[in-house]
């Protein structure tokens, strides 16, 4: 018997279904009605997995007694009930699982026993590039690069996909698996092997969210996180604090779904919802369609919120029906939600908020958001002044630029702003950025650049669109604004206007249901006739696969130094994350995409300013082309089709032609190729012993970096571009691969020579051990020599040397990634010390072995006087292992050459009973294989 023993039936369509009745819980003194539907889904968790280790009475009592005020203190172990991977993290789960079973063999065991737990789905999305645009032939040419590059790393995911039980592959070219996600993989209901319930889900990818416009909870995980859910491993969490958010009215004649979402990332951000679950309701959904509501949940990152969930109502099942699942899935769904108090209807009494934000969706405008974060929303009828003023802001960023040298409005105004706070408080790039976009400020000196080209000699300038790209997860999942697209090219085309000759232009759809519906349409040739031809099915241009602009265009911006633009329907607009030659990025709707693509440029006032003349020389002018929402939802009548989700879905895990032409090792353990650049076997299980090894102090460490605040994963973990003389390219260079052969860190996750050459490598890492330097540079101790930090770190482990790095506030904020906590552990840190951590960045360091230590309150580097010259030894970790959280610490002691030492004290931030297992095990996956060979683990 369970504390709570709350275990029930429901019948539907003449079977019947065990599930753990919410509504039972009152028989014990527990009202759940007032809880939010997000934590609800968490309480049926914890009811289906108590088992009084994990999961206790007293989690299930803390969930039902949640204070929507509190600071969330209490820590609940989560069990989804699936995982999904994109193959840029995937692959690297999957390299582990195939070293686990290379591992059980050693040990004796069955190889063939180790396999996902769960549910397991890696649709292949973020390896298709930008190369060929605006022709025909695009499509074929970039599939057919994408699998000469990666047919390696295609070919280990399809020996996975026929070797471990509950994992299936989504091959390339079939969408992004965000929504593939939301029409084909999620079940919103389980309901195998007789028991129903919610469908839960962790993914490797941040934009996971995107599922709960479906009422599916799930969010983004470090890929070690993913692999322990695979493996059966509940996630630690917070309870977290709920935001609530009333939507109201409905969108007004001329925005998009996209201006919806980017007002909402406006808002949330301001409010400040990281860590917070977000939650939608009010009368506005009923108004809202799921395609919308999955734009909200996609850009949740963007506003940093863990998730963003749409309760189940009427346009749920709705959407079910008319993606093609089966009507059992959908009978059951209905009957399931709304016997468990779950189903959102009109007459649904509020849940309780730990606070609410309201937005009337009649005052949302057309909006960008740029140039450099997705947050900075700029209502279009600004869209002009704001470009001007960033380009102040880039230009007078550089020593030289900006405004005419000593100008009256300059010294008056950012004279002003410089000398304000002299402690620097005052003078921040935001006050510093409204000052340039003021309205009396100046124009900018425009840099100029002539290009001879094929088509003739065009005049590129600072603010030329550069790139216009209907890209990304967030919106090509949208029919209104894919549709809407379509329709203004079709308008813009009968008009006679083209697209500016500089502007790299691109179609990459979330799905083959998007090409369906533009050609039911007869939208797609007006688009190709604008160069939005096919470029294929997966994330391109928001990821930084929108590939290398034409050769002449690229010089020109380099030799002049021109800000270049690119305008996006992505979710991330991040400084060079986009293209290295593109300064200002912007998100846009698909709309409007097209349109600044006919402007060429984005310091147009697209209310009052032609996009060009027709045939007749008349102006031509958004307005005048831009399609009404009547005509978009009578196309989304006539054009979206049921059949279209059934035909494209139907063998999706087949594949092409391609896909099934690739060599497949056969067996159980993977036959890694010792010459292999892409995949490697990686050394986790080298010399591990069937029982956990003791606990031993860290002694004689050296710094091998020393951080300030804010450090991110980004700055830790391999991503972009591999530099042909970094250590990761020297080593593949020495393979025998050529720099054009490169590809990038993302590609090349399955191979850990290559990662961890990548590790602190980031160009704008900043070590404090070589405060000169910027990039992956440190000083090797005692000798002082400055090196690449893979190189010292290979030095020091041949010495014998053991490692720690010491940062200051937030480290390892940013997005969740497994090689900032692979990479560190590989290079031989064994220790990391830090003023705060970000949550997932912490639970990663734990799961790959590496101990986070944190300063008390009021210490850091700076106030104990620390300079990373030091020697370290940190003692009394096995002791601090066996006493209560509370209590948990180590002394750490800094001894200097001249004999001198510092001792301080650190918490040691294990902070769950089951982190200190997998801590004391080496890390995840050795805890989990030791459970699998047997007793004395």
């Amino acid at each position: 018997m369970t504390a709570f023993d709350t275990r029930a039936t429901i019948r539907v369509g003449g079977r019947e279904y065990g599930i753990h009745s919410l509504p039972r819980l009152a028989e014990h003194g527990l009202q759940v009605g007032r809880l939010p539907y997000s934590l609800r889904i968490l309480l049926e968790n914890l009811l289906r997995h108590q088992d009084s280790i994990a999961v206790e009475g007293d989690d299930i009592e803390a969930l039902c007694r949640w204070d929507p005020k509190a600071e969330p203190s209490r820590e609940i172990a989560f069990t989804p009930a699936r995982v999904i991977l994109q193959d840029f993290t995937g692959v690297p789960a999957v390299v582990d699982l195939a070293a686990m079973r290379d591992a059980m063999a050693r040990f004796g065991g069955d190889a063939a026993r180790i396999n996902p737990v769960q549910p397991v789905e890696l649709v292949i999305d973020h390896s298709v590039q930008v190369d060929e645009f605006g022709t025909r032939m695009a499509f074929e040419v970039n599939a057919r690069k994408e699998y000469e590059r990666n047919h390696e790393r295609y070919a280990f995911l399809r020996w996975g996909q026929g070797s471990f039980d509950n994992f299936r592959v989504v091959p390339p070219e079939t969408g992004i698996v965000h929504q593939v996600n939301i029409e084909y993989l999620a079940r919103v209901v389980f309901g195998e092997d007789g028991v129903a319930y919610p469908d839960t889900l962790v993914g490797t990818d941040s934009h996971t969210t995107m599922v709960n416009g479906l009422g599916v909870l799930g969010w983004g995980v470090g890929g070690i996180e993913a692999e322990a859910a695979m493996l059966g491993q509940a996630i630690s969490m917070l309870i977290p604090q709920v935001v609530g958010f009333r939507l109201t009215g409905e969108l007004p004649e001329g925005a998009t779904a996209t201006d919806l979402v980017l007002r909402v990332t406006e808002m949330l951000r301001e409010h400040g919802v990281v860590g917070k679950f977000v939650e939608f309701f009010g009368s506005g959904l009923a108004r809202l369609p799921l395609a919308d509501r999955a734009t909200i949940g996609n850009m949740s990152p963007e506003y940093g919120a863990t998730c963003a969930i749409f309760p189940v109502d009427a346009e749920t099942l709705t959407y079910l029906e008319f993606t093609a699942r089966p009507a059992e899935r959908i009978a059951l769904v209905e009957a399931y939600m709304k016997e468990q108090g779950l189903f959102l209807t009109p007459d649904s009494p509020e849940a309780e908020y730990s606070s609410v934000l309201e937005l009337d969706m009649g005052t949302v405008e057309p909006s960008i958001a740029g140039p450099k974060r997705p947050q900075d929303r700029i209502a279009l009828t600004d869209s002009r002044r704001a470009f001007l003023g960033a380009l102040r802001q880039m230009r007078n960023d550089v020593p030289g630029a900006g405004t005419p040298a000593g100008s009256r409005w300059e010294i008056e105004n950012l004279g002003e702003w410089a000398a304000e706070g002299g402690d620097g408080a005052a003078r921040s790039p935001a006050r510093k950025a409204a000052a340039l976009a003021a309205p009396d400020a100046p124009s900018p000196e425009y840099r100029k650049a002539r290009v001879a080209t094929e088509e003739g000699e065009l005049e590129l300038q600072d603010g030329s669109v550069v790139i216009a790209a209907i890209t990304s997860c967030t919106n090509t999942s949208n029919p209104s604004v894919m549709l809407g697209a379509g329709l203004l090219a079709k308008r813009a085309v009968e008009r006679g206007l083209k697209r500016k000759p500089w502007v790299k232009t691109s179609l990459a759809p979330g799905s083959k249901v998007v090409m369906d519906y533009l050609e039911q349409a007869g939208l797609v040739t007006p688009l190709e006739e604008l160069g939005f031809n096919l470029v294929g099915y997966g994330c391109t241009t928001c990821i930084g696969n929108s590939g290398p602009l034409p050769p002449e265009i690229s010089a020109a911006i380099h030799e002049e130094g021109l800000v270049a633009c690119s305008v996006l329907s992505g979710n991330r607009n991040f400084e060079g994350r986009i293209n290295p030659d593109v300064r200002a990025n912007y998100l846009a709707s698909p709309p409007l995409v097209v349109a600044y693509a006919l402007a060429g440029r984005m310091d147009i006032d697209l209310y009052d300013e032609p996009l060009g003349t027709d045939a007749d020389g008349r102006s031509v002018f958004l307005k005048d082309i831009w399609p009404t929402q009547a005509e978009i939802h009578e196309t989304i009548r006539t054009s979206v089709k049921r059949e279209f989700f059934e035909r494209e879905y139907a063998e999706v895990f087949a594949g092409d032609d391609r896909w099934r032409a690739l060599p497949v090792p056969e067996g159980a353990r993977y036959e890694w190729r010792e010459d292999s650049t892409y995949v490697k076997e990686p050394p986790y299980f080298d010399d591990m012993d069937a029982e956990a090894p003791h606990i031993d102090d860290i002694s004689g460490a050296r710094v091998l970096a020393l951080m300030g605040d804010s450090i991110t994963t980004d700055h830790i973990s391999p991503a972009g571009s591999i530099a042909k003389d970094s250590p990761a390219g020297r080593y593949l260079m020495d393979h025998g691969i050529e720099p054009r052969d490169f590809n990038s860190y993302g590609s090349r996750r399955g191979n850990h020579e290559v990662m961890m050459r990548g590790t602190f490598a980031n160009v704008r890492f900043r070590n404090r051990l070589a405060p000169d330097r910027e990039g992956g540079w440190t000083r090797l101790l005692p000798a002082g020599e400055e090196m690449p930090i893979f190189d010292a770190a290979m030095k020091y482990r041949e010495a014998g040397v053991p490692l720690i790095v010491i940062a200051g506030k937030e480290y390892g904020s940013g997005s969740s990634r497994d090689w900032a906590a692979k990479g560190p552990m590989l290079l031989g840190v064994r220790a990391a010390i830090a003023t705060t951590y970000e949550r997932i960045h912490r639970s990663n360091l734990i799961g790959m072995g590496v101990l986070p230590l944190q300063f008390d309150a009021g210490d850091d580097a700076a106030s104990l006087g620390l300079t990373g010259l030091e020697v370290y030894d940190v003692s009394g970790i096995a002791d601090a292992l066996d006493t209560p959280r509370s209590d948990r610490a180590v002394t750490v002691r800094a001894l200097r050459d001249d004999g001198t030492q510092t001792e301080f004290r650190t918490r040691v931030r294990l902070d769950t009973p089951q982190e200190v297992l997998y801590y004391r095990h080496g890390g995840i996956l050795q805890y989990v294989l030791r459970q699998m060979i047997g007793p004395g683990a």
